[in-house]
């Protein structure tokens, strides 16, 4: 089966991109390196042409709230157009946990917007929301770092590893399209602050983690159930111990 990832050069992409590829499927890793944009719609209908599946992975240069907005739109308009004149039977989208909870953050806004394109494409559709990725502990830290000191919410957290996510897309990619949402967790819920701060610790980082529930996560405010799942989401199985000796300093 022919698979084209749009983003299949990034660090889910290029994961997900291996798996399907060592189960014989043909794997086209789309991105503007490779002459793929879903902003122009280069390349979009030679590199969709024979194929059966497509997993967006792309994201945004920029998360100013604009043009965010005008990526997530711009970008999936040009590829649900491409994929109805390619005959492609199952769209997959990397999309987060939370995104419909929380409107104050512009980014999310793009996200559901970018949604809302896939469900009224009339292509048949998977959403995947996942959790934060543990590669991206260090990003919330330095967001949130005022000298030497990094506040963070006291919300719920559920990091999962970034190998966890690559397995769940390249089994969706196989599998019948849901028409709905399936959900992905890490296999530890922590409150923010303290996950951030174990990282922190382990990578002997000297910086001191203070906890505040009214701390902005990326300009918006979260409540304990912001971020995390109960509706039953598959589970990594990467600890976060597990993460860190293998793949944290790489």
């Amino acid at each position: 089966m022919k698979i084209v990832i749009i983003g299949g050069t990034g660090l889910i992409g290029s994961k997900t991109a291996d798996r399907l590829r060592k189960q014989g499927h043909e794997v086209i890793a789309a991105s503007p390196n490779t002459g793929v944009n879903t902003i122009t719609g280069e390349g979009l209908a030679e590199a969709l042409a024979g194929a059966s599946v497509v997993i967006d992975l792309a994201n945004s240069p920029s998360f100013e709230d604009k043009a965010v907005l005008e990526f997530f739109e711009t970008s999936g308009r040009n590829l649900m157009a491409a994929e109805k004149a390619a005959g492609i039977r199952h769209h997959i989208a990397l999309s987060i946990i939370g995104v419909d909870r929380l409107p104050g953050s512009g980014y999310m806004r793009a996200k559901v917007a970018q949604e809302k394109v896939i469900r009224e494409s009339g292509i048949s559709y998977t959403i995947v929301h996942s959790t934060q990725f543990m590669e991206f502990l260090g990003g919330i830290a330095q967001s949130a770092t005022i000298g030497n000191v990094v506040r963070l919410p006291t919300a719920y957290v559920q990091p999962i590893a970034s190998d966890d996510v690559a397995d769940a897309m390249a089994a969706v990619a196989t599998a019948t399209p849901m028409n709905g949402v399936i959900e992905i967790s890490g296999p530890e819920r922590v409150r923010m602050n303290e996950f951030v701060a174990r990282y922190l610790k382990a990578m002997g980082d000297a910086r001191n983690v203070e906890g505040d529930p009214d701390a902005r996560y990326f300009g918006t405010k979260l409540e304990d159930g912001s971020l995390v799942s109960d509706n039953n989401p598959r589970i990594g199985h990467i600890a976060f111990e597990q993460w860190f000796a293998t793949s944290a300093r790489k």
